[in-house]
């Protein structure tokens, strides 16, 4: 991609750029493979931080959203720190889950509903509550996996590794208030 790539207002592109805070970087890749190099999932990739931006500049929305890219992604910011024109890789990452979540064109991946639970605790304590993120999430998508974490969830219990009820964060109202705050900001850029 070089700077005088041409973008329609209503693009992909244009969308993931708009998207991503710093996002117009994108426009700078060198295509070099730096971000796919530094990647400690990159084996687990459909296709490199690199061949994704490639994608996104053809326009390929369905192909990008569903590939298991963004969700090998491990968020580590090695492809970030790396990049010779400091794309915010990662948080493109981050964008194309959410679009792909909102069209519903990821597959072969429980991530959005491990990510829902765990938002849910965070929501509504603070933190997150290992048992029951376990229990919400297996029970509801692997109902069967469920039964062989129980040894490693009583042994974990055992050890004091593992609460039986959710506890709160100090001041849980402000985080509420920064997190309604977020998704306001979400809404309104949408």
């Amino acid at each position: 991609m070089t700077t005088h790539t041409v973008r329609k207002k209503d693009s992909f592109l244009t969308q993931v750029i708009e998207a991503t805070p710093g996002g117009e970087r994108l426009l700078h890749c060198l295509q070099c493979g730096s971000c796919g190099g530094s990647c400690p999932s990159g084996a687990d990739m459909e296709h490199t931080p690199r061949t994704i931006f490639a994608l996104i500049n053809a326009g390929e929305r369905e192909r990008v959203l569903s590939a298991n890219t963004m969700w090998a992604c491990v968020s580590c910011y090695f492809c970030t720190t790396r990049c010779p024109q400091e794309i915010p890789i990662t948080d493109i990452m981050y964008t194309l889950k959410r679009m792909s979540i909102a069209q519903r064109l990821y597959h072969d991946t429980d991530a959005p509903a491990l990510a829902k639970a765990f938002t849910d605790f965070v929501d509504k304590y603070g933190r997150s509550f290992e048992l029951g993120l376990a229990t919400s999430y297996h029970l509801l998508n692997r109902p069967l996996q469920a039964l062989k974490m129980g040894p490693m969830g009583f042994a974990m219990f055992k050890r004091g590794r593992m609460a039986l009820t959710p506890t709160k964060i100090k001041n849980l109202g402000q985080l509420q208030a920064i997190i309604r705050k977020a998704k306001e900001l979400s809404e309104e850029r949408s």
